[in-house]
């Protein structure tokens, strides 16, 4: 297996940052090619403002020599809640993974899964217990070995 490091990410590494995002959307057959650019730049935008602030954070892997692959984190806060299977509240904040990326040669290789291993020990450190995300078809069980598991949500698109 060849080596790779994970690290957090700054602000010299969004503009990877916003082109995984872009070929994360393209691989799952969710962007048109005329929006790809559109899609970076409001990205960059995005993660220029957001990143400095906190609400947004990112790990990446890299090879020694490029970015190899990554995922991210926006904090959002919500209002308490009972926290399920527990005498306490649910105080916030909740973090929403996004963005996990991993380039086409270096898949299936443990990127994946070492990025998220790094990002939700960094949220427990943090003290963030509820973390949600979106699962494609292909990084299901990925997210089900870490102990992710289906909730009830619903979406309505307008």
């Amino acid at each position: 297996m060849t080596n790779f490091a994970v690290r957090q990410a700054g602000a010299d590494d969004i503009p990877v940052l916003a082109r995984h995002r872009a070929a994360m959307f393209r691989d799952m057959g969710k962007l048109a090619a005329d929006q790809d650019e559109p899609l970076q730049r409001t990205t960059a935008s995005y993660l220029r403002n957001a990143m400095p602030r906190g609400e947004y954070l990112a790990w990446v892997a890299e090879d020694g020599e490029a970015v190899i692959g990554g995922a991210g984190v926006q904090l959002r806060p919500i209002l308490p809640r009972p926290r399920e299977g527990a005498g306490d509240l649910e105080l916030g904040p909740e973090a929403i993974v996004l963005n996990v990326y991993v380039e086409p040669v270096w898949r299936r290789r443990g990127v994946g899964e070492a990025v998220m291993r790094v990002l939700l020990d960094a949220l427990s450190a943090r003290g963030v217990r509820r973390v949600v995300l979106h699962a494609s078809q292909d990084g299901r069980r990925l997210y089900e070995r870490l102990g992710f598991v289906p909730t009830n949500e619903m979406r309505l698109t307008r």
